[in-house]
Parts: structure tokens; sequence; C-alpha cells
């Protein structure tokens, strides 16, 4: 807010003193003298002015970096270790390759759809090649440069999750051509119905604090379509394909909690109360979904693994995500073990019953783990945290609105990434050979191997 002339704002503290009608109105017209002479536009002494808060902007660059590291090396671990010896090479080069795509990506057209304009389910290309961003240019309190990073962040990550579910069995040009498509006509669309201002979805009342629809419902779907479009690894449930090294994945899965506190308590764009609540509810909801997903393991199957309270963490973090605004630590808590026990559920039996491939279960924790957590947002949802209340606090048709929030991004998620990858396997192909499929494919597509 500007600052008012004090030689006006003396006389106006006299006309109310004194009640004085005459002075009120002398003093209104030297008001208007006053702005004029200034070269001020009238009603500009009320208007409020973006102001960079350095707090807040040395926050969101630690936040930046935070999500940042979820992918490399979080993410990157986390997978490599999961998968065969014989791959773990091929599926660190594609989330590595995805954060340099993604980066480009955002920057040429991405950002631009997602938050380049007002539409309400496009962004526009206003911004493309990020055109008008300058070194003052302010979003709220912080850079835009330091926003558009740190939203590129969410838009290496999502593409990058979607590789667990086909690992082992897709051409390495495949991936680069579908994170490129994926992110433009996939993410940057759903992010601009979910926070671009005028989006949708958001104009609907959808909860969505930090990617519970935007990243990891549309990552778990994408997931799936590409684990059934695609088919089952050679030898599925014939041979054996356990996690070759689950110590690069407890590290992995640590760097990704870490991390994730950027991502969530990022995600309040301030350093403030906000920020902090969100923080909180991440940590306990992820200890709980742990918790819980190792409780039912070693009930159901006899015994604890660290792969089942490494994915229960990621469960619980997953869950939080779009709540972690909006909820205090009691609804974090019943969050995290919901989600835990959802998605244990889910990356077992339903993935058994149904007999799809989703690899490295990324459905199982970020598609169900995000629709669990987006529909328990309209439950647990508190108005003194977040400025809306859920049905606990009587707004029980919050829930039917996060209903439709996360309809709206399967569907479109679901039909569009279906039309990228037919696309893709008519005119360069999706899988490997069953040759170079049976052998090692780090060997065959990168003429590398871990010794």
């Amino acid at each position: 807010m500007r600052n008012p002339n004090p030689f006006n704002t003396a006389i106006a503290s006299l006309a109310r003193i004194f009640n004085l009608p005459a002075i009120g109105k002398f003093v209104s017209i030297l008001a208007l003298a006053g702005l004029a002479l200034t070269g001020l536009p009238a009603g500009a002494l009320a208007a409020e002015t973006a102001k960079l808060d350095s707090g807040d902007t040395a926050w969101m660059l630690t936040a930046t970096a935070l999500v940042l590291l979820m992918t490399v090396p979080g993410l990157a671990l986390f997978y490599g270790g999961m998968v065969r010896k014989r791959n773990v090479l091929t599926i660190v080069m594609q989330v590595f390759a995805i954060t340099c795509i993604a980066t480009i990506v955002w920057f040429a057209v991405a950002y631009s759809i997602a938050f380049g304009g007002d539409g309400a389910y496009w962004g526009g290309l206003s911004k493309a090649f990020l055109a008008g961003m300058g070194k003052d240019s302010l979003s709220g309190t912080i850079p835009e440069s330091v926003f558009m990073t740190f939203q590129m962040t969410f838009a290496i990550i999502t593409p990058a999750l979607i590789v667990g579910a086909f690992a082992d069995r897709v051409k390495f040009p495949a991936v680069v051509v579908f994170t490129i498509l994926w992110l433009i006509f996939v993410y940057a669309p759903i992010a601009h119905w979910v926070w671009g201002g005028e989006g949708w979805i958001g104009k609907l009342g959808v909860l969505d604090f930090a990617g519970g629809t935007v990243v990891h419902i549309n990552s778990g779907i994408a997931g799936l379509v590409a684990a059934i479009f695609i088919g089952k690894r050679l030898g599925y449930r014939k041979v054996e394909m356990a996690p070759h090294n689950l110590v690069l994945s407890l590290v992995g899965a640590s760097l990704l909690w870490v991390g994730w506190f950027g991502f969530n308590a990022g995600s309040a764009l301030a350093a403030d109360g906000s920020a902090g609540m969100a923080m909180a509810v991440t940590q306990i909801a992820s200890a709980a979904a742990a918790l819980a997903w190792l409780s039912a393991e070693w009930m159901i199957r006899g015994k604890p693994t660290v792969l089942g309270i490494l994915s229960g963490a990621i469960a619980g973090l997953v869950g939080i995500t779009p709540a972690s605004g909006f909820v205090g630590p009691v609804g974090g808590l019943a969050i995290g073990l919901i989600a835990g026990l959802a998605c244990y559920w889910a990356s077992t039996s339903l993935k058994r019953r149904l007999g799809y491939d989703d690899a490295l279960d990324v459905f199982g924790i970020h598609g169900v783990g995000g629709i669990v957590g987006a529909l328990l947002t309209g439950v647990f949802a508190e108005k003194a945290i977040g400025g809306t209340a859920g049905a606990i606090e009587g707004n029980v048709g919050q829930i039917l609105t996060q209903v439709y929030g996360i309809l709206g991004t399967i569907i479109w998620c679901a039909v569009v990434t279906a039309i990228l990858l037919f696309a893709i396997k008519v005119t360069i192909g999706l899988r490997v050979s069953e040759e170079e499929e049976g052998d090692s494919l780090d060997l065959r597509l990168h003429g590398e191997a871990v010794q």
C-alpha cells in the first residue's frame, strides 16, 4: 500500500476530531489535488501493490530446491533400487532425462498453458518462452521466476513418476516423445484447471493444496493406462523380479520424504503458519501410513519388510498432499492411516485380482493414494486452517465437489494418455523387442551396465 501524504492525513484527522463537514469537503478537494500533483491515480492511496517479501522468497528458493531433490536423486534412487540389476541404469536414465526434458518444455510452452491466462480450460501462450517475465516480475510476494521454477519442479516429477509403471519394457525414444506430449496435453491443462486462477476445477471449489489431482492422480492414472496398453513384462509372475538393492530405495525414499516438505509446505507460497501446519501434517501422515502398511503386511504375510515400510511412507505423503493446507494434525493422522491401508490393498490384492503389471506400483500408491487423499480432504478440512470446512464441520457437499475434481482429472488423463500412447506405438513404436527385453536393457539401449 502507498504511503499517504502526511499533510492531507493531518487535515483529515482534524476534520474527524472537530466533526466539521466543511473541512471534510476541503480535505477531499485537497487530496485530489495532491494526487494530481504527485502523479498518482485517484484511489491509489487505498490500492494494494505487490511487494516482494524476502522471507517468503528465501523459503520458496529452498522449497524449490527440495522438490527438485525429490526427482534427482530421490526418485531415481527409489526406482533404481526396485528394478532388476540389469535394468537399473535404464530407469535412472529415464528419470534424469525427464528432468531435463520437462525443464525445457515447461520453459517453452507448458508454464504458459498452466499459468499464462484466465481461461477455464487453457492458459494460452502469452507466456511462452517466459515472455514478459523480468527480474522484478512478481507472483504474490515472491519473484515470478521463483514461482515458475517451483512449479517446474512439479512438472518434472509427475512424468518421472509414470515411468515406474512401465519399467523394464519401453524404448527410450518413446519415453522422450511421450514426456513432451504428455506435459503439453495432459499435465499443463490440468494444472491450469486446478491452480490457474480461473480454471474450472478450481472455480468449483475443489481443494488441492499441493497436487493430489495435478501430480498424483494424474501420474497414477497415466501409469495404469500405460501399463495396460503396453502389456506385461516378459515372465511376469513366472520369473523372479524382486528389487535388486533396497538400500538404494531406502535412500531414495528418505530423500523423497525430506523433499516433500518443499512440495507441501512450499505450496503455501509463503513462510507463514500455513506452511508450518502443512509441514507438520506431512510428517504425521507419512509416519502413520508407513506404520499402517507395515502392520497390515506383518499381519497378512507374517513378516514386516523394508519395501513395505518405504511404500507406506510414500503412500502417506501422497495422501496428505491435497489436504496439507486444509487439515490439522488429527486429520493428518487419519489420512495417513487410511492412505497406508488403501494403498497396500491396491498394490497387492487389487493389482493381483485385475492382472495388470504396474511394475513399481505407480497407480497403487500415487493413483489410489491421490484419490483417497482428495476425498478425505473433503472430510477433514478445517475452516480455521484453510478457509473451507469439510464434512466433519458440517460441509458434507465438499466431498461431492472433490469427486468432481477427481473424475475430471481421471477422464481427461486416461483418454489423452491412451491417444498419445497409440500415436507413439504406430509411429516410432513403444516397446523394446522380446530379445532386448529378455537381456539387459542397460546394455542394449545405453551400452552401459552396473557391474
